[in-house]
């Protein structure tokens, strides 16, 4: 029983010590220093007169790096001169802000000197309907004036809501999106993010995933160790997917 114990242990404090190793993707610059500029990753909307959707990931400022990502949602209808750009953050909700933020950076800018990552491009037909329920997922969202960096509510918190509300986005949120299995109302049973499945927690801190996207996970303290048997990769704690890409 305790070899056991250890060994389930050892299989999530690892990959956590492995990723406090790693080279710091900000280069070592302060995070409040740290480039803010856009990465391009976003199309112009000028030239690109169809609707798109973009979820972006990016490690967490500051020592929250070493175990998440951030994650946010930009939209752009067709036509539209512009992006919009759907986030919840922490800075300043202690003292009144509010935890959901709109446009408070341009759609795919660095993350405190982080590149963001495309979790999700959509362009096809059916977009504006979707960005449509986007907006009153993040209207509805049931935290937006409070932030918890662990288990929850945070900005993986935001984004698996607006996942749950528009299943047909089909978001597959990184593993290490620490509270993305927070679920609202202190539920017990939910749909997984990307719809294709479901999950089971208690407040974030414990429980499971069986999903077609996701495959599977097991959330112990908000770490996800997991399997994706589809496009095979292990899920590790803190170090989030390694193995085959995503389609």
């Amino acid at each position: 029983m305790w070899s056991a114990a250890l060994l389930l242990l050892g299989v999530y404090l690892v990959p956590v010590l492995v990723s406090l190793c790693l080279a710091d993707p900000r280069g070592g610059v302060p995070w409040h220093q740290a480039r803010r500029d856009p990465t391009g990753l976003s199309p112009d909307p000028a030239a690109t007169p169809e609707a798109v959707i973009q979820v972006f990931a990016a490690p967490a400022v500051s020592w929250r790096g070493i175990f998440s990502v951030h994650t946010w949602v930009a939209v752009k209808p067709t036509g539209a001169p512009r992006f919009t750009r759907y986030e919840v953050l922490g800075f300043g909700v202690a003292n009144g802000a509010p935890a959901v933020r709109i446009d408070r950076m341009g759609p795919d800018n660095y993350w405190f000197g982080a590149r963001p990552q495309i979790v999700l491009d959509r362009r096809s037909a059916g977009v504006d309907d979707m960005i449509a329920r986007v907006r009153a997922a993040v209207a509805s969202y049931p935290y937006p004036n409070a932030y918890r960096p662990w288990p929850g509510p945070n900005s993986n918190t935001f984004l698996a809501h607006i996942a749950r509300q528009v299943p047909e986005l089909a978001i597959h949120l990184p593993s290490n999106a620490v509270g993305k299995d927070f679920l609202p109302g202190g539920g017990l049973f939910a749909a997984a993010p990307s719809g294709s499945g479901f999950q089971v927690s208690l407040y974030g801190l414990a429980g499971i995933l069986v999903a077609a996207r996701e495959g599977i996970e097991v959330n112990l303290l908000g770490l996800s160790l997991g399997v994706d048997p589809v496009r095979p990769a292990l899920k590790l704690p803190a170090l989030g997917r390694r193995g085959l890409a995503r389609p």
